[in-house]
């Protein structure tokens, strides 16, 4: 368990914890009134009942976060509710005082809109009613305000619970947000930087092919080329891996000059601008080498104008064309979306448009120097500020509740300690709840040890202050918010032993005023509850902050992951085909003068990688690729012999493998050949798959030791097969061999098939 999932579980451990704890002191104030008036066993046993169905209602129906509140058995629990609060009245009238709470917070929770607000109102002033024969104004008074109160603890320790489930479902949906807008981005990139390249690569291939034998001269100049845009292919692979590449608009001016010659198409350049911030100069040349590739793939152009021109503020480029598609506006893909995204990021703006004569424009405008980037901040959600602002009225009521229902109780004693003793305790009242909404109930406002300290002795001196003054024990502010502020203040066993140590203070009060028992366990009951509460409500507020600000670390780590991921599949393979390329360029340039025919059959084996990275462009950017085992194999022969490397293949079964492992041993062939290729000058290869009923080993075994070998025991290409093959239970181990030998072996588990 991680540490939020473990920091969620105790927050709604907690909520159930004080929601049982809150209930059952509401339900047990009952027992006692009932005890109080006079206990036959006919009253305790039937007022048990009603109790115990309350409690059951609460805990059971309306309290269980994954509870369905508009379905017909809650509306149908309501009812019952209601039936439980005010029929038993006439025969508990004290006892049941309290009870209209539970239903005034249950119908908050049950009831939509407006109506559960009026019904809450119209509970409260029922309970009043029930009472209005023999019970003066201002206890009238008291009952409609401790309803209330009681409603809105009802309803927010049994709604929050469930809005810290909800934050923790909203927390995945969020990182899946935030993935697919960094696969967007990859996407995007990888459009932009290697669908030029390997479109690129393609066309002077097939020129290369054309021109051997007759011009090879000519043939050799496209093979230099060819090589130089394969190895930065494999720069811009990198580079996407790290999220970074910065383009060069002159060397793209360069690059497109040549691709448009090799194609045939005539090229007029005119550039005249000023120096470019890095950022527009990027854009500008993303604008450039894509509107090329467009018209190399779509359009049948025989010349092609690019006009590069600009102020002292906006800089445009024109690339304008003979080639207009049949179709006009016909989506011919992502590319022009990608472009008119980078354009308006910087503040610029994108027109693609054809013309009557039949000829086509791409024109771009983007300012010379943009505005700096501004840094990303939270992510914008909707939902969880609602539960932040929803956790904040509710516990500023509850609190103010509190206040106002403890200076209603002080003036019942109006008669004992004059007008003096009722404004000192209102006053006490209100700094107490100043106190505890400005300082208390703030999950983020860091305090010193020093200053929390200060607090709770300011907040002793109100609650007891009145007491000493007046001599009663009943003008005290609200006994219970010092004990929570202890156990929120303090660390955590010195916090709870403050708690019941101010409990205790309350039982030592009573008892020094002679208090009756019934008052005694009154104080307990109240203090307890009051102190519970406020510890609850403003736990369970810092727990949804926390959570809502959880989420951006989570979609962190999970963006995090994905580009993980996308470099791992950009590696293994576009690193492959990009090196394949290489290699296969490098020997038809050999060849290119003393053996034509070769040199042809080798382009042909190129023009189909170029082709087949394209797809694998494709396909990383949708995050998916599956390899083909035996098709790997065959490649990897066809290319170590092409790099005169004799190689012996003894394959046990491929085809019975699971279709995870059939891939990730592709994967590790792919790459082990391609480390072979780059790092080592080997003369002999031998790649040896053998299985048996629960393991699958697959070795490659080579007799040129890599020059990296001696400096480094892993590479970026080494670590990503081992992440591959320990997710599926495996183990991958690269060194030397007592024969001096380089060998990758690769040992898969493989699952445990049933008997036919």
């Amino acid at each position: 368990m991680t540490q939020r999932q473990e920091h969620s579980s105790v927050s709604r451990r907690l909520a159930y914890v004080v929601i049982s704890v809150v209930f059952a002191n509401y339900l047990g104030n009952a027992i006692l009134y009932v005890l109080q008036a006079g206990a036959t066993p006919v009253r305790i046993v039937s007022s048990l009942a009603c109790l115990l169905t309350i409690g059951y209602l609460q805990l059971g129906v309306f309290s269980r976060p994954d509870a369905d509140l508009r379905s017909t058995k809650a509306y149908l629990a309501l009812g019952a509710l209601a039936l439980l609060v005010f029929v038993p009245v006439p025969f508990f009238p004290n006892a049941w005082g309290g009870m209209p709470g539970f239903l005034a917070g249950s119908a908050l929770l049950v009831l939509p809109g407006r109506v559960r607000w009026f019904v809450f109102v119209a509970v409260a002033l029922a309970n009043a009613a029930t009472k209005v024969a023999y019970q003066p104004l201002s206890t009238l008074a008291y009952y409609v305000v401790s309803s209330m109160v009681a409603g809105l603890v009802v309803y927010g320790l049994s709604r929050l619970p469930s809005l810290v489930k909800q934050l923790e479902t909203a927390r995945s949906e969020l990182a899946g947000l935030a993935v697919a807008q960094e696969r967007l981005r990859f996407a995007r990139d990888l459009h932009d930087l290697l669908g030029f390249s390997l479109s690129a690569i393609t066309l002077k291939v097939e020129l290369a092919r054309k021109l051997i034998g007759e011009h090879t001269d000519r043939a050799l100049r496209e093979l230099a080329e060819i090589l130089g845009i394969a190895r930065e292919a494999l720069t811009d692979v990198r580079a996407v891996a790290s999220s970074y590449r910065e383009l060069s608009l002159t060397d793209e001016i360069e690059s497109v000059r040549s691709v448009l010659t090799a194609a045939g198409v005539v090229a007029a350049i005119e550039e005249n601008h000023d120096d470019l911030s890095p950022r527009s100069r990027t854009v500008l040349a993303t604008v450039l080498r894509e509107g090329v590739t467009n018209l190399l793939r779509h359009s049948d152009a025989t010349r092609c104008s690019i006009t590069i021109s600009g102020t002292d503020q906006m800089v445009s480029i024109d690339i304008v064309n003979n080639g207009a598609p049949a179709e006009v506006g016909t989506d011919r893909g992502s590319g022009l979306t990608n472009l008119a995204t980078r354009t308006t990021a910087i503040g610029g703006s994108l027109l693609a448009e054809t013309s009557a004569d039949g000829t086509y424009r791409l024109h771009a405008e983007v300012p010379v120097d943009p505005a700096p980037e501004k840094p990303a901040g939270k992510p914008r959600t909707a939902g969880p500020p609602i539960a932040t602002r929803f956790a904040q009225v509710l516990l500023t009521a509850v609190v103010v509740g509190y206040g106002v229902m403890a200076a209603t109780l002080a003036s019942y004693f109006y008669s004992s300690v004059g007008a003096a003793g009722i404004a000192t305790s209102v006053l006490s009242n209100a700094v107490t709840v100043g106190l505890v909404l400005a300082l208390v109930s703030r999950p983020h406002l860091r305090l010193s040890l020093a200053a929390r300290c200060a607090t709770l002795a300011a907040l002793a001196v109100c609650v007891y202050t009145p007491v000493v003054l007046f001599d009663n024990p009943y003008l005290g502010g609200v006994a219970g918010f010092l004990a929570g502020t202890a156990a929120l203040f303090l660390p955590r066993w010195i916090g709870w032993a403050g708690f019941v140590l101010v409990v205790a203070g309350q039982v030592a009060i009573q008892v020094a005023f002679s208090a009756p028992p019934d008052d005694i366990v009154y104080a307990i009951v109240a203090v307890t509850n009051h102190g519970l509460v406020l510890y609850a409500l403003t736990r369970l507020r810092s727990m949804v902050i926390e959570l809502h600000e959880a989420r951006e670390e989570l979609a962190t780590a999970a963006v995090t992951q994905e580009r993980l991921r996308f470099a791992r599949d950009l590696h293994d393979l576009l690193g492959y085909s990009l090196s394949a390329i290489t290699l296969k360029s490098e020997l038809t340039h050999r060849l290119a003068t003393i053996d034509p025919e070769r040199a042809r059959q080798e382009l042909t084996e190129v023009l189909e990688i170029s082709r087949q990275a394209l797809a694998d462009v494709r396909s990383v950017a949708l995050s998916y690729r599956e390899l083909s085992f035996n098709e790997e194999t065959q490649s990897a022969q066809a290319l170590l012999s092409a790099a005169d490397i004799t190689v012996t293949v003894r394959i046990d079964a491929s085809d019975q493998l699971p279709k995870e492992v059939e891939v990730t041993l592709a994967t590790v062939l792919r790459e082990g050949v391609t480390n072979l290729l780059r790092h080592s000058k080997a003369e002999r290869c031998e790649i040896v798959l053998a299985g048996s009923r629960h393991l699958v080993t697959m070795d490659i075994v080579n007799d040129g030791i890599p020059a990296v070998e001696r400096k480094s025991r892993d590479g970026s290409g080494i670590g990503n097969l081992t992440t591959r093959v320990r997710a599926l239970g495996g183990d991958l181990h690269a060194g030397l061999t007592p024969e001096q030998t380089y060998r990758l072996r690769a040992e898969i588990p493989l699952p445990v098939r049933a008997s036919p």
